[in-house]
């Protein structure tokens, strides 16, 4: 044997024992997972859709892991702030991330430069609610229906005031493309949290209000708020007697918000798929389930290959209703 050729043999078994390391390495990182408490990063404040949906998971998602989760808020910036920490994070498991269509798709796609990438940056782990957004006003408005806020507001230009949950978020999305396509004048106030523009209206602050449906649904209940219509497809079951913005006269307008957990890229399949048992059977469970769909939340299971294909025509879609509303931040 040449010289060479042993230089290149020697570098292939030492590459082939490299490859030997890390595929064992992984099991055995899967088997001691976790070796300490997981943090569960929530990019919004308390309170909202996405921390209730958190909140849900939290208690029987430590019992199956054997270790505590703590819940860590870190709202800001429409969800980047807390979405970039976790990307960043080291990539054992011990950092998940609650995302969401915001922070994970629209934010990124509306700023000139990506802060993160929202598919290679993250692995998927596990996707399993959607939720959909509502139009409410006080109880007491005189509008009540979809066709009521749209009279106004030709009648009155600037006499509507939208209040959303942040910028580029699907709220906003959804303001604008009913602002678009009905050619009415309306105000965007921007808020953070899910719950904040609910306030406002209740307050009499503003006079809309467009946000999940899972902060809503108490103060409709209450009768604190009216529903005007919902962003899905086809009406909310917790909600059966108010109508969708199809029902209202946009076909084609149904805008959804998934919830799903991430992780940061390069979390070793077997932690991956550890979470992913995990999550699936908490989910499952009575307990978590009744709170989630009192929430206002739609349920799904998908395996982490289904998710990541699910986010990438999720993301497509939404570059295109960005590019059509021409939504930007700065």
């Amino acid at each position: 044997m040449k010289p060479q050729s042993a230089r290149r043999t020697g570098v292939l078994v030492l590459v082939g024992m490299g490859c030997v390391s890390t595929l064992v390495a992984w099991p055995s990182a899967a088997q001691t997972f976790p070796s300490r408490p997981i943090r569960f990063m929530v990019p919004w404040p308390p309170g909202g859709g996405i921390d209730i949906s958190a909140r849900a998971l939290q208690p029987k998602l430590a019992e199956l892991l054997g270790q505590s989760v703590i819940i860590d808020n870190r709202p800001g910036a429409a969800g980047m702030i807390g979405t970039q920490m976790a990307a960043r994070a080291p990539a054992d498991g011990h950092t998940i991330l609650l995302g969401a269509a915001g922070p994970n798709a629209i934010v990124p796609l509306a700023l000139p430069k990506q802060p993160y990438e929202p598919l290679k940056d993250f692995a998927d782990v596990a996707h399993f609610a959607n939720t959909v957004y509502v139009f409410a006003v006080h109880a007491n408005s005189p509008l009540t229906s979809i066709r009521d806020l749209i009279a106004l507001g030709k009648a009155q230009p600037g006499k509507i005031t939208a209040g959303v949950t942040g910028t580029a978020t699907p709220a906003h999305i959804a303001g604008e493309y009913l602002r678009v396509a009905s050619g009415i004048g309306m105000t965007t106030a921007v808020y953070k949290g899910a719950a904040a523009p609910l306030l406002a209206v209740m307050g009499g602050e503003i006079n809309l209000s467009i946000t999940t449906i899972s902060p809503a649904l108490p103060q409709f209940r209450a009768g604190r708020v009216r529903l005007l219509a919902v962003t899905s497809g086809k009406r909310s079951s917790q909600a059966p007697d108010v109508p969708t913005l199809i029902e209202s006269g946009f076909p084609g307008l149904e805008i959804v918000n998934w919830y799903g957990v991430l992780a940061p890229a390069g979390t070793p399949p077997e932690i991956i798929g550890r979470l992913h048992r995990d999550i699936t059977r908490a989910v499952r469970t009575p307990e978590v389930r009744d709170r989630l769909l009192a929430a206002g939340l739609e349920l799904v299971e998908s395996t982490p290959a289904e998710y990541a294909a699910y986010r990438k025509a999720d993301l497509a879609m939404w570059a295109k209703m960005i590019k059509e509303t021409g939504i930007r931040m700065e």
